[in-house]
């Protein structure tokens, strides 16, 4: 549907237009919760993976799964977080220690970031390694949790895997 049309729709039917696009969603197995955003992400990242020659085959981690939301197929953890665009900060990572100076015990092997645009198409797909993750975490004393902030240095330093540039 052309952007002009969607002025011409009452309130109500906007809301029923969203909630059967979210129903069709569900249905054809593209999200699992209302979480749009983070779906969208994550949808993108193993479609990504999977058609990329050199890169392993995910899929998403059983739901519910903490801090993981695809796995390879040697058993490798993934933790995804989308971030909108302009926005460079993820949302956080619970059960990954306290903000003291110990190690905490490892809950994934990569973490992927994926900023995507307002018509929910991917920037950029950023991977970081588990040490790239505790360099790079910052504590969220309100939430009480990890998230990070993505940074030139990061950007540099991540290994890419998708960019619109």
């Amino acid at each position: 549907m052309d952007d002009k049309h969607y002025h011409e729709i009452n309130d109500e039917d906007l809301w029923l237009l969203y909630a059967n696009t979210e129903l069709e969603l569900k249905k054809r197995g593209l999200v699992r919760t209302r979480n749009i955003v983070g779906e969208r992400g994550e949808f993108l990242t193993i479609s990504k993976y999977c058609s990329t020659k050199g890169l392993p085959n995910l899929q998403a981690a059983p739901e519910g799964t903490q801090n993981v939301d695809a796995l390879s197929r040697k058993g490798e953890r993934y933790s995804i977080k989308t971030i909108t665009e302009p926005g460079k900060t993820t949302g956080v990572f619970y059960g990954c220690g306290d903000n003291d100076d110990s190690v905490p015990e490892k809950k994934f092997e990569y973490v992927v970031i994926v900023q995507i645009k307002k018509d929910y198409t991917p920037k950029f797909i950023i991977e970081l390694d588990w040490e790239q993750f505790l360099k790079y975490r910052k504590w969220h004393s309100t939430m009480r949790a990890w998230n990070i902030s993505v940074t030139k240095n990061l950007l540099k330093e991540a290994k890419m895997i998708f960019t619109e540039d």
